[in-house]
């Protein structure tokens, strides 16, 4: 969508250059029958006039032809003066609109809070963002292409230019504040000091990198990432898998389905389904009466999990339950406990 500043100076632009053929027309046609010039003398008077070129006329003026000559003089210092403003409005301008949509992004991300940081805007960074906008997770991209950048930023994909390995650059990203950073710089030691620097800054986050090699793994780790992706190892796995059991590959595949309305999993803490003062179990939560979704895992307070959990499972304070349901089904489980996703 246009900006109205820049659509303001488009309709004043557009405004000077009809103001400049209706002058141009009005000169040609006085020295053709005023003056009675040929067709040619009067473009060349007229060009010569309101350009104030300084050079002689073809003819001498009578007296008509010199008042004419002034009011055209006249006329074209007004309107030239005015297009010339707007060009130079128009261009300084634009350097301005950059300014403030960079003050705007900047706002936004200032404001943010536990939310999830971005380093790298290639093939991992864009599915990253993808699956985050559909479970609506507020976040924000780093990007050292500035044409990337400018390409793919918007309202609703926060970007900054800058290199991730710099504190500074993360520090403006908000790392002091955020939840979880994603490190998918397509080099690995590009990673290990995006890690070593966020880790150093925050102590608490959950830090995700991606690694190209498999001896990049264990260092990775050792620099604080709580998580190393390897994404050829998990391509080449998937498509074993593929052959192995492809039936099972491709229902799971299914599950994670990334658009608008297409989310089948959802993760969910109990303090959001109930007041876990009085504990209660997942036969007594009773979701799938009330919203159609089955819980397929739970995690503890400790971190351990828990596939296909007893009815008679304790849903304790700062556990989650896992649940499995149609996107319909998964809209109507946040929507009868108001839960944001």
């Amino acid at each position: 969508m246009t900006n109205p500043l820049i659509r303001l100076f488009r309709s004043k632009m557009y405004t000077a250059v009809m103001l400049l053929l209706i002058l141009l027309c009005i000169g040609v046609l006085g020295f053709r029958f005023i003056s009675g010039y040929t067709w040619i003398d009067a473009i060349y008077m007229t060009v010569i006039t309101i350009t104030t070129v300084g050079f002689g006329e073809v003819q001498p003026l009578d007296e008509f032809s010199k008042i004419f000559t002034i009011f055209l003089i006249l006329t074209s210092v007004i309107i030239l003066g005015y297009a010339i403003k707007v060009i130079t409005e128009y261009i300084l301008s634009k350097n301005n609109i950059e300014e403030l949509k960079q003050k705007k992004m900047q706002k936004k991300i200032d404001a943010m809070s536990n939310h999830i940081i971005i380093c790298g805007y290639g093939r991992n960074g864009k599915q990253a963002v993808k699956k985050l906008l559909a479970h609506k997770k507020p976040f924000v991209v780093i990007e050292k292409d500035k044409e990337i950048v400018d390409k793919f930023r918007s309202e609703s994909v926060p970007m900054i230019t800058g290199n991730a390995n710099e504190d500074e650059t993360l520090l403006i990203a908000g790392v002091e504040r955020a939840n979880t950073l994603i490190s998918a710089l397509p080099n690995d030691a590009d990673n290990l000091f995006v890690v070593l620097s966020a880790r150093q800054i925050n102590k608490e986050m959950c830090i995700i990198s991606r690694a190209s090699q498999e001896t990049s793994y264990d260092k990775l780790k050792l620099a604080g990432a709580n998580n190393v992706i390897l994404p050829d190892k998990i391509g080449g796995d998937h498509m074993a898998s593929l052959v192995v059991v492809p039936d099972l590959i491709e229902f799971i595949d299914n599950l994670s389905i990334v658009g608008e309305g297409n989310i089948n999993i959802e993760e969910v803490a109990v303090e959001q389904l109930y007041d876990p003062k009085e504990v209660k179990t997942i036969s007594e939560l009773d979701l799938r009466r009330k919203t159609g979704c089955t819980v397929i895992g739970f995690k503890s307070e400790e971190g351990d999990y828990m596939v296909n959990p007893e009815a008679n499972v304790e849903l304790i304070p700062n556990s989650k339950i896992i649940v499995l349901g149609r996107p319909e089904q998964i809209q109507k489980l946040n929507s009868v406990y108001n839960i944001e996703t």
